[in-house]
């Protein structure tokens, strides 16, 4: 909020308290009583229209009645003017701050809505604001949303389970949606109303619980994410493991866990086929470069969005399938030379490479 308005405010109130003091004084100086003179001064400078207390006769009563209405009126319409002030700046910047969140979404495309700003949303709000991926918040709560949006996020007011909200979210032209929501209901009616607004959309659902998930797959979400089963993986993996987890707890909390594995003398890399590939319609084992060190394919996502862990060699590729390698650099250099792949950006607990 401005503090200028209040500002004005504060000195209108000042100034008219001072005048009315000061006209009280000036009539009971001429022999006026305190409840005449205060009562002189309000109908005076409001304006009601009663007739004087008593004559206004002397050349001194009258120029203190001609100043009482000019510097009265003046503070009285001053103060008002703040009071004005500051409700137009307020409705002025909640509809300039409505009007560039509509024309932000407008302009977005590919992006991915996220529903709900709490403890989890807030989390990949951040991790996407900092990598600069379009995407626009859902929230219900008008503080939270003003908290994004005080950050530099596109964040609008809504319920994400109205069809109408995710229509004005962009939901036609969003790539992939997330539902962070604690409510497994409210998860699952939206994933309902997403699929069936985009069929093609990327869905991820949070999950509070294991009977939680089949049910979300059947609404639609093509991942579930369960909060508490993976942080118990994680507490376990610290107990079971803890000097492996503590490598990887180091790369993620530092600036990028790709220099754990450059110093190792590996790279993970994600490798698009492009349309006309001469690695399309091939077996993996068949494009596998085997060099002193050599690369491992330990996965293959689809292009319907299916994804094969652990592909054997007889594993054909095709057309828009990614796959995804663990290899040193210069045979990953090679690979995507040679077969003219489109390396695509990964992230990993966080971290870019």
């Amino acid at each position: 909020m401005s503090s200028k308005p209040i500002r004005r405010i504060l000195t209108g109130a000042i100034f008219f308290a001072i005048v009315c003091c000061v006209a009280i004084a000036g009539y009971m100086r001429e022999g006026w009583t305190f409840g005449d003179s205060v009562y002189m001064v309000v109908i005076t400078i409001f304006g009601v229209g009663y007739g004087e207390v008593k004559p206004i006769e002397t050349p001194t009563l009258r120029a203190l009645t001609i100043a009482v209405i000019v510097f009265g009126y003046g503070a009285a319409i001053y103060t008002v003017g703040g009071f004005i002030q500051l409700l137009i700046d307020g409705e002025l910047q909640s509809l300039l701050r409505s009007r560039k969140v509509s024309q932000g979404i407008a302009n977005l495309s590919g992006h991915t809505i996220l529903c709900g700003f709490g403890r989890m949303g807030s989390i990949v709000a951040e991790e996407f604001h900092q990598r600069q991926c379009p995407f626009v918040i859902i929230d219900g709560s008008e503080t939270r949303v003003a908290e994004a949006q005080a950050d530099g996020m596109l964040a609008m007011v809504g319920n994400a389970t109205d069809e109408d909200t995710l229509r004005e979210a962009g939901i036609e032209r969003a790539k992939s949606i997330a539902t962070m929501l604690p409510d497994d209901a409210a998860n699952a009616f939206i994933c309902l109303t997403a699929r069936d607004l985009n069929r093609s959309l990327d869905i991820i659902s949070r999950g509070e619980s294991r009977s939680a998930e089949k049910r979300l797959r059947r609404c639609g979400a093509d991942h579930v994410v369960m909060a508490a089963a993976i942080g118990a993986k994680r507490a376990t993996q610290l107990l079971l493991r803890p000097t492996a987890a503590s490598v990887l707890e180091a790369g993620s909390s530092s600036q990028d866990i790709n220099e754990e594995l450059t110093s190792i003398g590996l790279q993970l890399d994600e490798l698009k086929i492009e349309a006309g590939s001469p690695s399309a319609g091939k077996p993996i084992g068949d494009i596998e470069f085997r060099g002193n060190r050599g690369f491992l394919i330990v996965a293959v996502r689809r292009a319907g969005g299916e994804t094969t862990m652990n592909p054997s060699g007889e594993t054909v590729l095709g057309e828009g399938d990614s796959v995804i390698v663990v290899g040193h650099q210069n045979d990953l250099a090679e690979l995507c030379f040679s077969h003219t792949f489109k390396r695509q950006q990964m992230t990993y607990r966080g971290a870019k490479y």
